[in-house]
């Protein structure tokens, strides 16, 4: 037994903790769990938990469906906020393997891991800072209607509501008791519209983070009598919520991206990783925009009185935040990133770190040659200004996003064979699902006219 083990052990029964619960996501990044008493513990590190894969979405076939959730030490973490009567209860993250010990191909946390595995072949050290915004509502009808946020307030607004009262102060508190630092936390443009900015780390960790910040937003959320939504697009006629994550490559203590040289300080390893980013892009938006819903917000309709920055253009700027991928201003070296700004709150981090970083590593070893910048508005260039420019348009709904998946070698290759079906399929019935249902915005407009 190594020490982590050893450690988690010794803190469950020194703080007695009764309830352990073993985390893993499915390929779409559903969150799944399962509890486990603290002294079954040690022969779940040395065996390891069975259950039946083919329950759980595209991880195995019937004749395939007994997998084991390797619980991972490093990710061992104290839900002091929970506790109470019952005792403190604590999390880890599971590796999810086959019966003979190998790696399951449709474990989300493997996809990346190996990933992350290849880039360190290379010397790199990937890093990522997601900033995370989600909607906090009053209620959620069950009839499809739209919510109500708890507040009217817009950026930076300091508001102040009866409902979930200083939510953000409570939420990050509970953040930072279960180790994972946040940077900044603000209301955001639309009402009820929040955004919670995590310290940077190594992708695996920050993936980890994302999954565990759902889980503990929409318990305070809950706590507080309201409810806490990561869907993209859930007002028509406010902005939707993405997730812009900052990258960065690292070579030991060195910032990759960094080059004094360099008029804008970027290395040629930063161009040639943007240049990746931008090529795939199109690949990979399926991956980071997964649902029907997500393209709602790419291309929204004009709302008044509003700046659009959403990213739905292949391209690049400094300072252009209606640009795909920008370049941010920093100060020290080590603070050399670029922005990926079409993620959305609702994707599997571990799926969409993994095609981002693939994406950028492909530009690094192909040598991609980076297209000049964008420093305008594309939105407001017209159709033909920007084809004339190359600003080629990101998929336009999920079944244009699942035809360009389809025919992408590079992201088959990425998330392995299995998991890239999966998806494929899985999607391909969510949107036919979405494109033959009878909505009310179509009886609304046609029932009385036609």
């Amino acid at each position: 037994m190594d020490r982590q083990q050893e450690f988690v052990l010794r803190t469950l029964e020194e703080r007695d903790i009764r309830f352990l619960r073993l985390w893993f996501t499915d390929v779409l990044g559903t969150l799944k769990s399962v509890s486990v008493a603290p002294a079954e513990l040690e022969a779940a590190f040395e065996e390891g938990i069975g259950f039946d894969g083919s329950a759980i979405e595209g991880f195995a076939r019937v004749h395939e469906s007994d997998m084991i959730a390797i619980p991972d030490p490093a990710t061992f973490q104290v839900f002091p906020f929970e506790g109470g009567a019952n005792g403190e209860s604590a999390r880890m993250f599971c590796d999810i393997a086959m019966p003979d010990g190998a790696p399951s191909w449709a474990d989300p946390r493997h996809v990346l891991r190996r990933t992350l595995a290849k880039a360190a072949e290379k010397g790199f050290t990937f890093y990522t800072h997601p900033e995370i915004e989600f909607f906090l509502v009053t209620d959620m009808p069950e009839d499809g209607s739209e919510p109500t946020p708890v507040d009217s307030g817009g950026y930076f607004d300091n508001t102040t509501h009866a409902a979930a009262r200083d939510f953000r102060r409570q939420a990050v508190l509970a953040l930072e008791r279960i180790g994972i630092s946040v940077e900044f936390s603000h209301h955001e443009v639309a009402p009820g519209q929040q955004e919670i900015d995590l310290r940077y780390a190594d992708a695996l960790t920050t993936a980890d983070n994302i999954m565990t910040f759902r889980h503990v937003v929409k318990e305070v959320a809950v706590s507080q009598g309201v409810r806490a939504t990561f869907m993209p697009k859930p007002f028509t006629e406010q902005p939707g919520s993405g997730m812009h994550t900052h990258l960065s490559l690292f070579e030991g203590e060195r910032n990759a991206f960094h080059d004094p040289t360099d008029p804008m300080k970027l290395s040629k390893v930063a161009r040639s990783f943007i240049a990746g980013l931008l090529h795939h892009a199109r690949e990979y938006t399926a991956i980071t925009n997964q649902w029907v819903n997500s393209y709602k917000r790419l291309f929204p309709a004009p709302l008044p009185d509003t700046t659009n920055e959403v990213p739905a253009f292949v391209s690049w700027g400094h300072l252009n935040r209606s640009a795909l991928v920008r370049v941010p201003a920093y100060g020290k070296p080590n603070s050399a990133r670029v922005e990926v700004r079409s993620i959305d709150t609702a994707c599997n981090p571990y799926l969409a770190y993994a095609v981002l970083l693939a994406a950028g590593m492909k530009g690094i070893e192909e040598g991609y040659e980076l297209p000049p910048g964008a420093e305008d508005d594309i939105w407001a260039l017209t159709d033909a200004e920007r084809r004339a420019m190359g600003y080629e348009p990101l998929p336009h709904d999920l079944s244009e996003a699942l035809d360009v998946l389809a025919r992408s070698e590079f992201v088959a290759e990425t998330l392995g064979e299995g998991v890239f079906d999966f998806f494929c399929k899985n999607k391909r019935s969510e949107w036919d699902a979405y494109a033959s249902r009878v909505t009310p915005y179509e009886r609304r407009r046609y029932l009385n006219v036609l």
